[in-house]
């Protein structure tokens, strides 16, 4: 069932403008204070800078991370 959630709740957001705007909390739709390449999905720039973004290479990113997107 959360997997459904999160899945409903990643394509509402990229369906959204909100997505576009590239917001950390918004970004982070399961809350856990890093963004998965799941949920940096949505936006196409951010995922073509994650693996430079992600700096500690966990696979996700941090806000510090975050704060050096561009």
């Amino acid at each position: 069932m959360k997997i459904v959630n999160k899945t409903l709740a990643l394509i509402a957001l990229a369906s959204s403008a909100a997505a576009f705007a590239a917001d950390f909390d918004t970004l982070d739709v399961d809350g856990n204070g890093v963004i998965s390449q799941s949920e940096a999905a949505v936006d196409a720039d951010l995922m073509g800078q994650f693996a430079e973004l992600d700096s500690d290479g966990n696979g996700e990113l941090s806000k510090a991370e975050f704060a050096n997107y561009k």
